[in-house]
């Protein structure tokens, strides 16, 4: 995990400048997530406190969040206890990745109260946790967990407050010299006595029911940080089993940083040297970290996966991305990770029915394309019926076909036409005729059915596309167009309405001319964007004959600067967005019209121009955006 005990360090060491500043509002966002807004010290800003299973954190943050109409109740819980309260502390529990918030504000009677938040960075234990002060009791927790789940440890309303359990690991930042080499030492001694003993038969050395009442874990676990690999053999594998807060990343640092600086021939460990070296390497990273000396960094390891740190990272090299601040550095990499996962489950429904309902439309299409390549020979079953009705003296009942010559032909040429002997010559012109009705009249339903089936085909692509950029609350809206539409079934309660917002939340960005751009994430947003938000004169870009977002700048006098970024957020939010030079057309807004009837999002414009740009992902990054509605 990258989020060790050492970025929890930096983390705390860089909120201390909010120490006296006060909360203003708190939102909750989803089931993980809480974003205070700090005021006061520290020049304020928005903290992010996240027990995301997956990406557990906790930094300062710049992104914006859209918030649940009605806050869920812990949300109301923190207002009620913590809002408008002061920051009296931000401490670290020794080098684990845990955090304690004191908050001092009035209860309802003006009375001072005291409040403990708790931040647990624990991965799937992650957990957010608001204590009274004074008796340690939860107040209640964003996860809870019941006895059921634990019996060691209840997150409850009502029940004091229990540690997560103890690791028996050192703290880092609390060893010297001497003791490191003594427990190097223990170490490798301990490592050799377990070798031995692997040599024993396991009957000699426990017996009988004595086996079952120590297990592996109590063995390994102990304080002297022996019991794990030999630090010899295995420098990475003994640092993360003997030091809290160190990650395999640190220790690899440690341990490249020491290979680096031990000759060829002793980079593993055989010379007496060894041990120093360790030390020197060992400190030359914890003694930045015990100085809160840190510098961010980020970048892709050798396998290609990205990594971050709080210490720099001798295997990233020249290509370690540098950074001003912790909260800049993983705000860069967690981006909008956590979203996205959250995103992909809740999506993964609604990507199966539209790719079973675009299936259905193209083998719709090879059936309609069937029937009309049989009903474009209707002409020839009246030519038919007509050179029979006109030669019935030369056609016996009994035959099997019919040599007549064609009238309609210029070199008036012979034409056999089929007959079916049971019939009289009239009833075989009949039949042909009856056929031209036929296909005559279904050449006006398939051409109908095509038009609508190549339509359904767009439609279900366009979802698609927009369930690839989709945001949480973009998610809903497309479920709800898509019930609107008589796709899906309503799963809401019978009786309980939704309600509906007035206006959608829409992505709005600024280009390097201080123009606003608007970007709608789906239908409800784009016609929103295209239909009654744009003036007659305001831009209108969208991707040429390509699923995508519809883009306006909102203004009528803007530069190339403008037009050019614009052109990039279309191509981006569109399905061509990892293709090159993307045709994007422009026009103004009282060129473009929707169709009566058409699907929704769908529109039809004219005197446009195309540019041709590539999606640039870091420059479409680096303009300044904000939700709005």
């Amino acid at each position: 995990m990258a989020l060790d005990g050492i970025v929890t360090r930096a983390i705390v060491h860089e909120l201390q400048s909010f120490i006296g500043a006060r909360i203003g509002k708190i939102y909750q966002p989803n089931n993980h997530d809480l974003i205070f807004n700090l005021r006061g010290a520290g020049g304020g800003g928005k903290l992010l406190l996240s027990a995301n299973p997956t990406y557990p954190r906790l930094h300062l943050t710049e992104r914006n969040s859209i918030n649940p109409s009605e806050a869920p109740m812990f949300c109301m819980l923190m207002r009620k206890h913590c809002e408008g309260g002061a920051i009296e502390s931000i401490t670290q529990v020794g080098l684990e990745r845990i955090i304690h918030i004191n908050v001092k504000t009035r209860d309802e009677l003006g009375d001072v109260s005291a409040k403990k938040i708790i931040i647990e960075l624990m991965g799937r234990h992650s957990n957010i946790i608001l204590t009274d002060l004074s008796t340690g009791t939860i107040i209640d927790g964003i996860h809870h967990v019941t006895p059921s789940i634990s019996s060691y440890r209840i997150v409850m309303p009502g029940v004091a407050y229990t540690e997560p359990p103890q690791q028996h690991k050192l703290n880092p930042l609390k060893i010297d010299k001497e003791q490191f080499l003594n427990l190097i030492s223990a170490a490798e001694e301990a490592a050799l006595l377990e070798e031995d003993e692997k040599e024993t038969e396991p009957e000699e050395i426990i017996e009988g029911e004595l086996a079952n009442l120590i297990t592996k874990e109590e063995v390994e676990q102990k304080p002297d940080g022996s019991g794990g690999p030999s630090p010899s053999a295995d420098p990475v594998g003994w640092m993360v089993h003997a030091f809290s807060g160190m990650s395999p990343l640190v220790a690899g640092e440690i341990a490249l940083r020491l290979r680096n600086d031990l000759p060829i021939d002793d980079t593993h460990g055989s010379t007496t040297d060894f041990p120093t070296k360790l030390w020197e390497a060992f400190q030359s990273v914890m003694g930045s970290v015990l100085d809160c000396e840190f510098s961010p960094v980020s970048g892709a390891n050798a396998k290609g996966k990205m990594i971050f740190s709080a210490i720099p990272l001798t295997l990233l090299g020249e290509n370690a991305k540098k950074y001003n601040s912790i909260s800049e550095c993983m705000e860069d990499y967690y981006g909008d990770k956590a979203e996205r996962d959250t995103v992909k489950q809740r999506v993964s429904d609604l990507i199966r029915f539209l790719g079973n309902e675009r299936s259905k439309n193209v083998k719709k299409l090879a059936n309609l394309q069937k029937d009309l390549d049989e009903a474009q020979d209707a002409d020839r079953y009246r030519i038919w019926g007509e050179l029979l009705f006109a030669s019935l003296h030369a056609v016996s009942k009994g035959d099997k076909e019919a040599s007549l010559v064609n009238y309609y032909d210029e070199n008036q040429a012979e034409m056999i036409i089929p007959l079916d002997p049971l019939l009289s010559p009239s009833d075989n012109a009949q039949r042909y005729f009856k056929k031209y009705n036929k296909y005559k009249n279904s050449l006006l339903v398939i051409n109908e059915q095509l038009i609508k089936t190549h339509e359904e085909i767009s439609y279900m692509e366009s979802l698609l596309q927009q369930l690839a950029h989709a945001s949480l609350n973009d998610i809903e809206e497309i479920r709800d167009e898509l019930v609107s539409q008589g796709y899906l079934r309503d799963r809401s309660k019978k009786g309980k309405k939704k309600k509906k917002a007035t206006r959608p939340t829409l992505q709005v960005f600024t280009s390097s001319e201080g123009i606003d751009i608007y970007v709608g994430k789906n239908n409800l947003q784009n016609e929103y964007v295209t239909n009654r938000l744009a003036s007659p004169n305001d831009t209108w870009l969208h991707t040429k004959d390509i699923p995508g977002s519809h883009v306006v700048i909102r203004s009528e006098e803007f530069g190339d600067a403008t037009l050019e970024e614009a052109a990039q957020l279309a191509a981006y939010f569109s399905q061509a967005k990892q293709s090159s030079s993307v045709p994007v057309d422009c026009t103004l807004i009282r060129h473009v019209r929707k169709p009566s009837g058409s699907k929704p999002g769908f529109v039809i414009y004219d005197h446009q121009k195309t540019l041709f740009v590539t999606p640039d992902e870091d420059r479409i990054k680096s303009l300044p955006n904000t939700l709005r509605s």
